[in-house]
């Protein structure tokens, strides 16, 4: 048997074995697709909360002298910080766009957490946060608790392909990490540590982007994909409109 005998059997072995693995592949991944709504649900019990207590802090419904209807609307303090342009976002109609915003958040973090009307609750979701980001949080830049070890921060990967900003962003996290280092002999030598630090360690807030934009891609995703098969209202609904559908609303 020559050489090239010898070749055309293991690349017949070799080619045999590579389409069982495709093929156990794509069986496992048949298998598995019945689960797929559980991504979504994850997703959506993840942001529920978030909205919910996002849009319960810009409401009267814990003020205890506020009762009925009333307690449905947004916060006075809301309402100003929605239209002053000196400390606020300027914006106009600050009453209508600060309830809107509040109900939006409150009740949509319901709908999310029950999976009904995911895709259209995810629109008004998703303005929110393109809001917030932009005018709330874009000037701090992207992080949202500032990073102290430039050995670890994300900045360090854009910092290799020289964008400028990572590497001022570097220089501020080892900023940071002096001042709180400082902080910590301050509180080392006058405060009970271990009190203080029971909760956790101390942090500096920076404010940024971060989870404005993380929520954002997050709602985004859901939009595409749905509230998820058999995790959802929306699915049930789906199979009971048109029960041949496997869409989902």
């Amino acid at each position: 048997m020559d050489v090239r005998s010898n070749v055309e059997i293991i690349d017949k072995f070799v080619y045999k074995d590579t389409m069982k693995i495709i093929q156990l592949y794509q069986s496992v991944v048949r298998k598995i697709i019945c689960l797929d709504g559980i991504p979504a649900l994850l997703l959506r019990l993840f942001l529920g909360p978030v909205f919910i207590i996002a849009g319960y802090s810009k409401s009267q419904l814990g003020v205890s002298d506020v009762t009925g209807l009333s307690s449905l609307l947004a916060k006075p303090e809301i309402v100003a910080w929605f239209g002053n342009s000196d400390w606020g976002l300027g914006l106009p109609f600050p009453e209508l766009l600060a309830n809107l915003a509040m109900w939006t958040e409150f009740f949509g973090g319901f709908l999310l957490i029950i999976g009904l009307f995911t895709r259209l609750i995810s629109i008004p979701l998703m303005f929110t946060m393109f809001i917030a980001a932009t005018s709330v949080h874009l000037d701090n830049g992207w992080f949202a608790i500032t990073p102290t070890n430039t050995e670890t921060s994300p900045a360090k990967v854009l910092d290799w392909i020289g964008i400028e900003s990572a590497g001022q962003s570097l220089l501020n996290s080892e900023s940071t990490a002096q001042k709180l280092a400082m902080m910590r002999d301050i509180l080392e030598e006058n405060g009970n540590t271990e009190w203080l630090y029971e909760n956790g360690s101390i942090v500096v807030l920076n404010n940024g982007i971060e989870f404005a934009v993380t929520y954002f891609i997050m709602l985004l995703a859901l939009f595409f994909i749905g509230a998820g098969r058999f995790t959802s209202i929306d699915y049930f609904l789906a199979r009971a409109i048109e029960p041949k559908s496997t869409e989902i609303l």
